[in-house]
């Protein structure tokens, strides 16, 4: 199966500061991978690579096997790409409603059925009673669903979420991973970050840990939970 994002050999640098070594990986149609590793290895600095925000030194970016890697960050976007940032983002003097129309895209490529306000609302039933509220008014929960509910407006092809849960009440992250969980159900491919192992492990196909901006163990569930080793290595505080 042609894989929907391809990254090869990823190389970036902050400065003089080279982040990122022959970053490899991809993902399938709907296919959920995971970026694992403790903070400041390199997970964040790849997502900002696939959405333009940090140029690539070298190495590729492809979507449907067309390369992205040149392009800027909004029409990366257009080729089916989603971001939920780490720390959501909201706009904190929009109103919800206003958050989930401001980057809309009725795009009839996206995966599974249409996304739209009411759709997003019988799934973040949470959101449509909140409405009329600022960004700024919502909880840390609240928000990451809006977070979720504005990139799935998009209509995405790929939906990328980093720290998926941090920072967040228990039966939030619940939510969250219920969530998520539907999502895939749909065929709707994701790169999930977050600490959560045993979530990520329920959720998710592949896994890709990174250390020292290098990809330095991929496998799939079933592996990781019989390699504890490498949890411990490579996540364990």
């Amino acid at each position: 199966m042609t894989p929907f994002l391809s990254v090869k050999g990823l190389q970036a640098s902050y400065g003089h500061a080279q982040a990122l070594f022959d970053i490899s990986f991809d993902v399938g149609p709907g296919e959920v991978v995971t970026l694992l590793g403790r903070n400041g290895m390199g997970r964040s600095t790849t997502v900002k690579c696939l959405f333009g925000m940090l140029p690539v030194a070298s190495g590729s970016v492809s979507v449907a096997g067309a390369r992205v890697d040149h392009l800027p960050s909004h029409r990366i976007a257009r080729q089916g790409l989603a971001l939920v940032p780490e720390g959501r983002q909201v706009f904190p003097n929009l109103t919800v409603e206003e958050n989930l129309v401001a980057t809309a895209r009725d795009d009839k490529k996206g995966s599974g059925k249409h996304w739209d306000l009411g759709r997003v609302y019988g799934f973040f039933p949470r959101l449509q009673e909140r409405r009329s509220n600022l960004g700024a008014q919502l909880s840390g929960g609240e928000q990451q669903m809006l977070a979720i509910g504005r990139a799935l407006m998009t209509n995405p092809r790929l939906l990328v979420l980093d720290e998926a849960t941090e920072g967040l009440a228990p039966v939030i992250r619940q939510e969250i991973w219920r969530a998520l969980a539907e999502l895939k159900k749909e065929g709707l491919s994701q790169i999930v970050i977050d600490k959560n192992v045993k979530a990520l492990l329920g959720l998710a196909d592949r896994h890709f840990v990174i250390e020292k901006g290098r990809v330095v163990w991929q496998g799939s569930s079933d592996e990781l939970r019989g390699q504890p080793e490498i949890v411990h290595q490579y996540l364990g505080v």
